[in-house]
């Protein structure tokens, strides 16, 4: 891998951001791309209060956020055990959407003649069919994948008009959840201007 995993880590620290709490969105109090929900999960009661609510999101460290997408964004879902070159996406990915992220792999897995249950689970099968599939498209399967990540984001924003400002901005161009899905997809499949305009023009 050209980068560590605690790189990769970093990088979606980095590309999270700091505190929000959007009503739009239903993460909820967030930080460093950390839910109010994974915390909670994790009984991550940092102000010792009892409970853990927006105020224990907001003491939250980058490097506590770190070590929690390391061992239950990575190493406790499986993705290392994913063809290398796959990783750095499905993990960005898993941050953003959870179980949604392997959803979509298994989803391509199938589109690729390698049948897997679509579970967001990845075990023994899916392991093993995306490594065969990797094999059979070495150039090609990390920008399907960044690409089927895209369409994702695209079909949430078509079903629900609030989730749109995450795909396009005020000014009409590329909103957040593309050019983080296109980070991961080489240049020549990136959407032109007049190609993004035209697959959000039914939004209007």
């Amino acid at each position: 891998m050209a980068q560590s995993v605690r790189q990769m880590a970093e990088e979606i620290v980095a590309r999270e951001g700091g505190y929000v709490n959007d009503p739009d969105d239903p993460g909820g109090a967030t930080k460093y791309g950390v839910t109010i929900h994974t915390m909670r999960s994790l009984g991550l009661d940092l102000d010792g209060d009892g409970t853990v609510t927006a105020a224990d999101v907001k003491r939250l460290s980058r490097e506590q956020a770190v070590e929690i997408f390391l061992q239950h964004y990575f190493l406790r879902p499986r993705i290392a055990e994913l063809p290398a070159p796959l990783q750095g996406s499905v993990f960005d990915m898993y941050v953003n959407a959870g179980s949604n992220a392997v959803k979509i792999l298994q989803r391509l897995l199938n589109d690729m003649d390698e049948p897997v249950t679509v579970d967001g689970a990845i075990g023994p099968r899916t392991i093993a069919a995306a490594a065969r599939a990797f094999a059979k498209a070495p150039s090609h399967m990390v920008d399907a994948y960044g690409i089927a990540r895209r369409n994702y984001y695209f079909g949430i924003a078509d079903r629900r008009p609030a989730s749109r400002k995450y795909a396009r901005t005020r000014a009409g161009g590329k909103g957040g959840w593309i050019k983080r899905a296109e980070e991961f997809i080489s240049p020549r499949y990136h959407m032109t201007d007049a190609e993004f305009a035209a697959r959000v023009a039914v939004w209007g």
